[in-house]
């Protein structure tokens, strides 16, 4: 009987690992080579994720070998044949929402002071948002996820990594506790197929991940059912993180066995994603190829594009992310030893426990050392080119506040940095590089690092200027909301009659991060009220 039992979970196991395996799925820029560079060149869509995003019609080699007959023939015209090959009409919930956000525009007028309108907005997007599991489609780029998941909106019509922790804080919110573990046994399942979480739940984005928050989404799963054995239950997922993490390129040795991470992403090719802004980039710079790997890096990051990444501060051409060590990333691995920890601590398995709560303590020495500087009163990323700290001041310096890192006398003098640099009339603004363009720079603003700030802040019980961000921040998302009907991805904390820009693609409205920051720092100003 026993055996018969193990050969059915044998079976199912099979059974999943080929329903959700990589069989079928397709890389466009590997897969389509000449044909997908002809297209991603011709700009044949504004959005070069629109192509790579798209099903083919039929088998890829029969319609690469098409191409390869027809591109020379008279009459041939490039755009008709991926027309006639693919399939380029996206139904999905972004027009619902552009058509949604239309309607409640004209009827918002009398509503202003009214945040009525605006929750049960975002109470909708979550169905919205909301995409279904599926077996693997032959030949999509998607990769198949075995539960649901919240997508962020706009042109992201996949699972993103770090967006989920923010996303999941709104979720939690509004009860929808179904959906959390949900989308935790999707990060643990891309974990235990891939390797790792990837960037997205897309075969292009295999090559990089995103910054590491799945102990922290773990944690919140286990805080909000209040069950300390879900540790356990993901315990290997969190190994398997863990190692990922810590090998290939990602682990930098330093002096005395030292070790802290950095971004990077294992191609150095253009993303298929942005294929002919990388090209352009690519003969702009007269850099080798590892100049892709560094835009791939920054990718990674989430910050996809900030001076921060700059040799120079100003330019992308100068883009140097793999030679950077990034505080905010070197917090999140802390977080992800201390919760290895406490797993292991709960498992009654002592010896694993004490390494880990050993590495988390030298991971903290080093953060202290790296990182800190004392003559500024801040925390910098710090230069491997160089071997000094970075001088330009971002929003990831608040990530040692936020995990507990900092002493009171660090604490006090980056909560006046903040307050003296970083805060505007909309919230926190991103970096104090004015004009670069770039749309994690001045002065833009964005939902994850509102609460980076709000959180940090209020382990030091600088309750007060917490307090100050979070109601610029929603007063901010309310006002864009009662203007447009829509909730932004990036927001102007500057210029409140204006909209967040820059970057590579056009403002994005949906929107999952925002939507759970806005609603979690609702709820917190109203408890405090």
């Amino acid at each position: 009987m026993m055996s018969m039992y193990k050969f059915m979970i044998i079976g199912l196991l099979l059974l999943a690992l080929f329903c959700y395996s990589s069989y079928g799925q397709v890389d466009p820029q590997k897969k389509y080579k000449e044909l997908f560079q002809e297209i991603q060149k011709s700009k044949i869509f504004i959005d070069q994720k629109r192509f790579v995003d798209c099903e083919p019609k039929g088998n890829p080699d029969s319609i690469v070998s098409a191409y390869l007959n027809q591109k020379e023939t008279i009459g041939f015209n490039l755009k008709n044949f991926v027309a006639q090959h693919f399939d380029t009409i996206q139904n999905d919930h972004t027009n619902k929402v552009q058509n949604i956000a239309s309607a409640e525009k004209i009827e918002l007028a009398g509503i202003q002071n009214d945040t009525t309108a605006m929750l049960q907005h975002i109470n909708y997007l979550w169905a919205d948002l909301t995409k279904e599991p599926g077996k693997q489609k032959e030949f999509s780029s998607l990769l198949a996820l075995p539960n649901s998941y919240i997508i962020p909106g706009g042109r992201f019509k996949e699972i993103y990594y770090w967006d989920s922790y923010f996303t999941m804080l709104g979720l939690k919110e509004a009860g929808k506790v179904d959906m959390i573990e949900n989308m935790v046994r999707n990060f643990a399942f891309l974990v235990e197929t891939y390797g790792h979480i990837p960037n997205g739940n897309r075969s292009y984005y295999l090559s990089r991940s995103q910054p590491p928050f799945f102990s922290l989404i773990v944690e919140l799963l286990a805080q909000t059912k209040k069950d300390s054995s879900i540790y356990l239950t993901y315990l290997d997922a969190l190994e398997k993180e863990y190692r990922y993490w810590m090998s290939g390129g990602k682990a930098v040795h330093l002096q005395n066995h030292e070790i802290l991470n950095r971004y990077w992403d294992t191609d150095n090719t253009p993303r298929p994603e942005s294929y002919s802004q990388d090209v352009e980039l690519f003969r702009q710079s007269q850099r080798d190829s590892l100049l892709f790997r560094d835009v791939r890096s920054a990718a990674e990051s989430g910050w996809d594009f900030s001076t921060r990444w700059f040799e120079d501060g100003i330019s992308l051409k100068k883009i140097i992310t793999t030679q950077l060590l990034p505080v905010d990333l070197n917090c999140l691995l802390f977080k992800l030893e201390s919760t290895l920890a406490k797993a292991c601590q709960i498992k009654h398995d002592k010896a694993k426990a004490s390494m880990y709560r050993e590495l988390a303590q030298r991971r903290k020495a080093l953060i202290l050392k790296y990182f800190w500087n004392e003559q500024s009163g801040f925390f910098f990323d710090y230069n491997l080119k160089t071997s000094t700290r970075s001088t330009q001041y971002t929003l990831a310096g608040l990530y040692p506040l936020f995990f507990q890192l900092a002493d009171a006398s660090q604490a006090e003098r980056v909560k006046r940095q903040i307050e003296t640099k970083f805060l505007k009339p909309g919230g926190l603004v991103t970096t104090l590089v004015q004009n670069s363009g770039q749309q994690w720079d001045y002065p833009n603003a964005w939902a994850p690092l509102q609460w980076i700030g709000y959180k940090a802040l209020k382990n030091y019980q600088f309750d007060d200027l917490a307090g100050e961000i979070a109601k610029r921040w929603t007063k901010l998302n309310i006002k864009v909301y009662f203007e447009t009907g829509k909730m932004m991805e990036k927001y102007d904390v500057v210029d409140l009659n204006r909209l967040g820009g820059g970057g590579e693609y056009k403002a994005q409205d949906g929107f999952g991060w925002t939507n759970g920051v806005f609603l979690k720092l609702w709820n917190d100003l109203k408890v405090h009220q």
